[in-house]
């Protein structure tokens, strides 16, 4: 997850304490966001700015926000929370993975794909490659290219789709 150095030198402070993971637990709630989801189409419907170093904050609630719904979500974008810049956040294979500004610059083997989301009622079609190449800048803001396939794929695209502000 996303943290600050700041929160880091803290948290290993008050490991060390006495009841130091009761306390560290506490700390973490304290600077831990969950955001209410969007459901307003017209805000969800822009397309988002990019992002900046200053957004990383947005990131951390974007994360924490989805390990809150990590019962019926695999994926956020930014504006899922109230927030239009390009960030999405995604459980890769197990971790979750950020992205700032994420392009899709290959794709290839097309297919229909019927999908839901938190900000919008019922399931809908959309049109999905099975592998993706995607552009993205990471959380020091460098430029990265990474391939993606199959169920991955699929949310990856789910959520560049929110950044573009097209609804599934």
């Amino acid at each position: 997850m996303l943290s600050s150095p700041v929160h880091g030198i803290l948290l290993e402070y008050i490991i060390d304490l006495p009841l130091g993971k009761v306390l560290a637990a506490i700390f973490w709630e304290l600077i831990s966001m969950v955001r209410e989801i969007m459901h307003d189409e017209t805000f969800l419907a822009q397309k988002a700015e990019p992002a900046i170093s200053e957004d990383l904050p947005v990131a951390q609630d974007l994360l924490d926000t989805l390990a809150a719904h990590k019962d019926g979500c695999v994926g956020m974008a930014a504006n899922m929370i109230g927030v239009n810049k390009r960030i999405i956040v995604f459980d890769n294979e197990g971790a979750y993975m950020v992205m700032f500004n994420p392009e899709i610059v290959k794709k290839s083997g097309p297919y229909q794909a019927e999908e839901g989301c938190l900000s919008l009622t019922g399931i809908r079609k959309a049109k999905r490659w099975k592998s993706i190449k995607v552009q993205y800048q990471n959380e020091k803001f460098q430029t990265r290219f990474k391939t993606f396939t199959g169920w991955t794929a699929q949310s990856i695209q789910h959520e560049i789709d929110h950044c573009e502000g097209i609804l599934i």
